[in-house]
């Protein structure tokens, strides 16, 4: 019987620190598939999306930008879809409605959201989940367009420097 406790013993063992790796493991997933990279652009960071959307997903990356912008000198979050494909949403018929609350959610502390990266199929997914309040949302087809748009907002040059 000793033996067979101890085998017992040793598999619930197991058992737990499986779970503590898995446990792990997705916190790593969440960690780096929306990471949160500082910009060229003062004051402002990148937040480029990967992976499937689902709703606990969304809320989880709206949570995960807004505990990382509270308390920062930060004014402009560009949140970049452009690796996400139309398969990747979990529920299309809401997935406009999540981008307008992740832009008001995100507006509530004062920080402008820019997003990029919108493809023709995400497009329309939008438009036919039925929301009619994305006209304060702002879009721009690459990060490229963005930062341009923040360096004429920001009033910033890039300057040559010779070396």
């Amino acid at each position: 019987m000793t033996d067979e406790s101890q085998i017992i013993q040793q598999l619930k063992q197991e058992i737990q620190d499986l779970k503590e790796q898995l446990t792990q493991s997705e916190q790593l997933i969440m960690d780096i598939s929306a990471p949160i990279i500082p910009s060229i652009v003062p004051e402002t960071i990148l937040i480029p999306i990967t992976g499937r959307l689902s709703p606990e997903r969304f809320e989880m990356i709206i949570s995960k930008i807004l505990n990382a912008s509270y308390g920062e000198d930060i004014n402009t979050i560009i949140v970049d879809f452009s690796a996400i494909s139309e398969k990747e949403i979990g529920e299309i018929e809401v997935f406009g409605s999540y981008i307008d609350n992740m832009a008001k959610a995100i507006g509530l502390m004062g920080i402008e959201t820019l997003f990029v990266g919108f493809t023709p199929s995400l497009t329309q997914v939008m438009i036919n989940s039925g929301i009619t309040e994305l006209n304060g949302i702002k879009t721009f087809l690459t990060f490229r367009t963005a930062l341009q748009y923040l360096m004429v907002e920001k009033d910033l040059t890039f300057k040559k420097t010779n070396q």
